[in-house]
């Protein structure tokens, strides 16, 4: 009888203790190990300001942590979506690490999860109106409609990302809505009056380099990422950019832009702000903005170097029309050069959460044909006050602004502006409403006149209403 009891406790004790073993693998409060490399990697990602810790808002980085308190800490982590490469990668290997205590607090990153996340899709919706009345002559009406995809795939745990945009669109009274082909004429889809097509204008990978954030590939290039103006550029490029994010809080930044800009009108149905054609394109930028208000600057050099300029027999009137296909970046230019330089600088000052002014001014070498008789051809500027603002995000978020825009053809090459336009120079107001999360509407009004023919004896005056809404996803 003694030998029975004394074997069941022996037993009993085995169970219990194989138990308590298996129990302690998956009790979310054992401690993590002091040594654990997840200690190095909250403490990066709360550097970063990515996490803020516990509850109270404290990280204590020299205490040891349980598992369930550990992954806390990821899934504030998780739920932040404008991180850089190297951030995203060290949430992600935690996420993975803690797994099974993310499970138990509802946020799920099965292995099935994990593995389709690799691949993230976004995207946009939108229809937009535009209507243009020259002095003389009818208001013109454009409407379209533009549908992206913008997938993004994660290369493993290195930080890079491969991506691409897709654009599928149509204007409204497109009799060919299941694609076309990109030839000319009054009835196709690129450059006459039916336009639809479906292009992939994006393809690149992204990640850290030489401390940068870099692109590479064929990718959408911005001037200006302080102010947000885009006065000279916003379009995309097959090359390479690097942007070095510096200070405690990366308020100031460094840019690098190298590569050759391939701007085709026909393909470009939105995009009429630029010549057609080819040039090498370089650009270095430099700027700083306040994290909460105060003073804000921007300088920067623009280069389009080698311009192959497809020119046509219907501008062979132009001013510098040089008999050829070769280096005119516009139908004013001087001739004799295919190499445009342009220095931009700008100044701004936020005064608070809602009220914020800047100005922006660029400077072209290029100088206009002798015959030229319009408005200076070689500057531009964009004097900007805005309001409040719009978050597609929120719901019930607005804003609104007015500017004075005068966009010189030498020192532009595709402004991002949707009322305003290359080559003319004029007031634009307008402002946003975000209707329901992820709904954005804008409503634009721009009136002035075209730099070109902008004297006497000459019809300049231009007025163009732009309105749009975008669903985004």
């Amino acid at each position: 009888m003694k030998t029975k009891t004394l074997v069941s406790m022996i037993t009993g004790a085995l169970v219990i203790g194989a138990a308590s073993t298996t129990f302690a693998a998956a009790n979310p409060f054992s401690d993590v190990p002091a040594d654990s490399w997840a200690y190095d990697a909250v403490s990066k990602l709360a550097a970063d300001g990515i996490v803020d810790g516990y509850g109270d808002g404290t990280y204590k980085g020299q205490e040891t942590m349980t598992r369930y308190e550990m992954a806390q800490i990821v899934a504030k982590a998780m739920t932040k979506t404008d991180i850089d490469k190297a951030d995203k990668a060290l949430v992600d290997k935690l996420a993975a690490e803690f797994s099974e205590e993310l499970d138990n607090l509802g946020v799920r990153v099965s292995d099935l999860e994990k593995k389709s996340d690799n691949v993230k899709w976004g995207g946009e919706l939108k229809y937009y109106y535009k209507g243009d009345k020259a002095e003389s002559g009818d208001r013109t009406n454009d409407t379209q409609y533009e549908f992206r995809l913008m997938p993004k795939a994660f290369i493993g745990n290195s930080g890079w990302t491969a991506n691409a945009r897709i654009r599928y669109y149509s204007n409204s009274d497109s009799a060919n809505n299941g694609g076309s082909t990109n030839g000319t004429g009054s009835n196709n889809a690129n450059g006459g009056t039916d336009k639809s097509d479906t292009v992939v204008d994006r393809i690149y990978v992204e990640g850290p380099l030489f401390g940068a954030d870099t692109k590479l590939g064929k990718l959408d290039t911005y001037s200006d990422d302080v102010m947000g103006s885009g006065m000279i550029i916003d379009d995309n490029i097959s090359g390479a950019q690097f942007k070095w994010n510096l200070g405690k809080n990366k308020t100031s930044y460094v840019k690098a832009v190298v590569g050759r800009y391939d701007f085709d009108a026909d393909a470009n149905l939105n995009k009429n702000t630029s010549y057609d054609g080819t040039g090498d394109y370089a650009a270095f930028e430099v700027g700083y903005k306040p994290a909460d208000k105060g003073l804000s600057g921007v300088a920067g050099y623009y280069s389009l170097r080698n311009i192959d300029r497809n020119l046509d027999s219907s501008i062979t009137s132009a001013p510098g029309y040089t008999g050829s296909g070769k280096a005119q970046l516009s139908d004013y230019q001087k001739a004799g050069s295919d190499n445009d330089n342009i220095w931009s600088a700008g100044l701004g000052y936020k005064f608070d959460k809602n009220f914020n002014i800047y100005g922006v001014y660029a400077k072209s070498n290029l100088d206009a044909a002798s015959d030229y008789k319009g408005d200076d051809q070689d500057k531009a500027y964009d004097i900007t006050l805005a309001y409040k603002g719009a978050d597609s995000a929120k719901a019930g978020t607005w804003g609104l602004y007015t500017a004075y825009r005068y966009l010189g053809e030498f020192a532009t090459i595709a402004p991002t502006y949707d009322a305003a336009a290359r080559g003319y120079k004029g007031w634009e107001v307008g402002g946003q409403w975000t209707v329901a999360q992820n709904i954005l509407t804008s409503l634009r009004y721009f009136k002035g006149k075209d730099l070109g023919n902008d004297y006497a004896g000459q019809d300049a005056d231009f007025n163009r209403i732009y309105g749009s809404v975008e669903f985004f996803f």
